[in-house]
């Protein structure tokens, strides 16, 4: 498999696509130099990890990716508590497009909450560019119950939506998984985000952190 990760962290994911899958070829895009350098140093990864780390913008570096790469390409971006107003957009995902194979997977990182505008116009954007949905979060956070976190697969062949929800409700934190007509009618007529609309993700309350 062929992976490429915007945001790397301390590489978490791509740790355990490594040890998961083995054979797998990853691309780690993280901005933060310093970071990488800190992980490096204090969790330095196998060395017969396939994975290659680059210092740059999520999206300048994936437009170095080649065409067609990536089976999965990973949005988990957050500058302080959010995300880029340039990683939001449809434009965005025409480049998340470009770089994977027919059929590759797109998964990104959200967080929002009440009144839940971004994550609809999120969803809404992601429907204008891929045909098949589905959204991961905790129930409280689809209600708009408080700040949290969801994640948004696509691509455009049928996901694994019978599996997701097991291992979504099946968690120690359990997860709602929307799909189809139910997530299209979640977004409340939101419409995509482009370049020229596309804002930062909201910024957590301070509750969040205590």
């Amino acid at each position: 498999m062929h992976a490429v990760h915007l945001g790397g962290g301390a590489l978490t994911l791509a740790r355990y696509v490594a040890a998961t899958r083995p054979r797998s070829t990853q691309q780690v895009v993280e901005r933060d130099a310093a970071l990488v350098q800190l992980v490096r140093r204090e969790l330095p990864l196998d060395t017969n990890a396939r994975i290659r780390v680059r210092s740059a913008d999520a999206r300048e570096g994936l437009a170095k990716v080649p065409d067609g790469w990536a089976d999965l390409v990973v949005a988990d971006v957050f500058s302080g508590t959010r995300t880029p107003a340039h990683l939001t957009s449809t434009e965005f995902l025409d480049e998340v497009r470009r770089a994977l194979k027919p059929g590759g997977v797109y998964a990104a990182n959200l967080a929002d909450g009440p009144p839940l505008a971004h994550l609809r116009g999120q969803i809404a954007t992601a429907a204008a560019r891929f045909a098949q949905l589905a959204l991961v979060a905790d129930p409280a956070v689809l209600r708009g119950r408080r700040f949290g976190n969801a994640v948004l697969v696509a691509s455009d062949l049928p996901l694994p939506v019978a599996e997701l929800t097991r291992r979504a409700a099946s968690d120690p934190h359990p997860a709602r998984v929307e799909h189809g007509r139910a997530l299209t009618d979640f977004t409340g007529g939101a419409v995509p985000v482009t370049d020229t609309t596309a804002v930062a993700s909201p910024a957590p309350p301070p509750s969040v952190f205590h």
